[in-house]
This record gives structure tokens, C-alpha cells and sequence, in this order.
């Protein structure tokens, strides 16, 4: 497999990405042909599982696209920035009040979700604030990854105790160390 990933990237046969779909096919020709361990209802049962999840991620990023749409039509955004503006607000403390709606937000809300709604939403704030987007983007993924071992809705905890088989509650018991150590980077 490395040959074939590789040796397409390097000549020029394919890009990156679509070493991933090569890859793909590679294995599944070869599990299901040379290795004779995957038969025909495993692959169809396999498609339709991603068929299935690729639909709930459609639906959903359609949904924020949508509430995108509306927030731009009713130019909520700039509505904001204006609104944060007349605060007056430096750029510190908007950080820490973003940071702190979207520890918040974590606990309650899907990654994707915050990602996709809010931080269109707040660009405008931080260009009028004079704050670096790059370096919003990294807070903001701070903050995303904290809230994804945030209970009650810390998405990787339910991953972590469906692969470990260990309790969701002793999980969540030994989860607020790593917290506590996360909490304060956003603020770095």
C-alpha cells in the first residue's frame, strides 16, 4: 500500500486526497479479492453505514448553512460587531468572554456545529477588533477540543468508553484533571 500511495503522490498521478480513495479501493480489492475475508454483504452493509453518517453530516452542515444564511441577510453579524464595538471592549476581554461562551457552548452543543454557526458570526468582531484570525482560530480550537471532553456532551468521552469498554462514569470521574490542565491555554 505504500507503494501505491506513495508512488502515485510522487508521480503526479494523483493528489493527496485521492491517494485516500486509492487507498481505499487498494484495500478493499484486496481484503474482499486476494484475501477472500470480506464478502459482498459486509462491503453493501459497509456502504450503506456510510451513507447513513454522511447523510446526518450533510443535513446538519446544511442546517448551519441555513442559520449562516439568515444571519447574513438580517446582517446580525455586523449587528454584532457594531454592538461589540459600542461596548468597548478590548481585545483581551472579548477573548476571554468568547472563551468562556464557547467552554460553555462545549458542553452543550456538537463541535461541528459551534464551528460552523458561530464563528462566521464573530469574524467580523475580531477584524473590527483588530485581533489576529489565525490566532482566533487556534482559541477557538482550543476551546472546541475542551468541550469535546466536556460532559455531559463531550463527544470523545462516549468515543473513549466505547473503544476502552470502560464505564462512561469512570471516565468522566478521571476526565476533570485533563480539563483543568486544558482550561487555562486559550488563554496563552
Amino acid at each position: 500500500m505504500p507503494v501505491v500511495l506513495l508512488g502515485g503522490i510522487y508521480s503526479g498521478a494523483f493528489t493527496p486526497t485521492e491517494a485516500a480513495a486509492v487507498a481505499a479501493l487498494y484495500a478493499l480489492l484486496l481484503a474482499g479479492g486476494a484475501y477472500r475475508e470480506l464478502g459482498w454483504s459486509q462491503v453493501f452493509g459497509a456502504f450503506a453505514d456510510t451513507a447513513r453518517q454522511t447523510a446526518v453530516i450533510l443535513l446538519m452542515i446544511c442546517g448551519a448553512f441555513a442559520v449562516n444564511y439568515a444571519v447574513t441577510a438580517e446582517q446580525l453579524d455586523k449587528a454584532l460587531a457594531a454592538w461589540i464595538a459600542g461596548l468597548g471592549l478590548s481585545p483581551l476581554a472579548f477573548l476571554v468572554t468568547v472563551n468562556l461562551v464557547f467552554l460553555v457552548l462545549g458542553c452543550l452543543i456538537d463541535a461541528t456545529t459551534m464551528l460552523l454557526v458561530l464563528v462566521p458570526v464573530l469574524l467580523p468582531s475580531v477584524a473590527a477588533l483588530g485581533i489576529d484570525p489565525v490566532y482566533f482560530g487556534v482559541v477557538i480550537v482550543v476551546n472546541i477540543t475542551i468541550g469535546l471532553v466536556t460532559p455531559p456532551y463531550g463527544l470523545l468521552l462516549f468515543v473513549l468508553a466505547a473503544l476502552t469498554r470502560i464505564p462512561l462514569r469512570e471516565i468522566i470521574g478521571e476526565c476533570w484533571g485533563l480539563i483543568g490542565s486544558l482550561a487555562p491555554s486559550p488563554a496563552s
